[in-house]
């Protein structure tokens, strides 16, 4: 593999998984997954 397409797989990686904690802060960050974890308990 050249270099230049370990460089650009390395940026991808970074770019999709930094994505996805972004999103999860955003949503632990919100509260969102709180209200989820006790609607489930008052459901069951």
């Amino acid at each position: 593999m050249s270099a230049d397409a370990i460089v650009m797989m390395v940026v991808a990686m970074v770019v999709i998984w930094g994505g996805l904690a972004l999103a999860i802060a955003s949503l632990v960050r919100h509260g969102a997954v709180e209200d989820r974890a006790e609607n489930l308990r008052r459901d069951l």
